[in-house]
């Protein structure tokens, strides 16, 4: 039996416009801003909030989420966690897109890769 299995583990959810991130249990229920009052993205369970004055990686939160995609890794038994790459900064961001662009590749597939040369 999985040691990891018995531990109800928390998740980050997210505010982009306020710049703020929360975790809470998932219990598939919205949750919402604690200044703004707008419900929040899930962002999974390996999200490290950017400071709230660095404007570009929050950009790049924005990019990410709004994709679709999240920053997990995590196995729901906890045995094995993975984290998947995830641009950290806008000018990441633009790079993989003008990639996305010229290959025909989705924005989610071009945001989850690690080197835009990958592609």
């Amino acid at each position: 039996m999985c040691t990891y299995a018995m531990v109800t583990y928390k998740v980050h959810y997210v505010c982009v416009p306020c710049r703020q991130s929360h975790k809470f249990l998932w219990d598939g229920a919205g949750h919402l801003c604690t200044r703004c009052r707008t419900p929040m993205v899930y962002a999974g369970h390996d999200f490290a909030a950017p400071r709230k004055t660095d404007g570009r990686r929050w950009a790049a939160v924005a990019a990410v989420l709004g994709a679709g995609l999240r920053y997990d890794g995590f196995e729901l038994c906890g045995c094995s966690k993975d984290p998947k790459y995830r641009p950290r900064t806008s000018a990441q961001v633009r790079a993989r897109r003008r990639m996305a662009a010229r290959k025909g590749l989705t924005e989610a597939e071009a945001l989850a890769l690690r080197d835009p040369a990958d592609a």
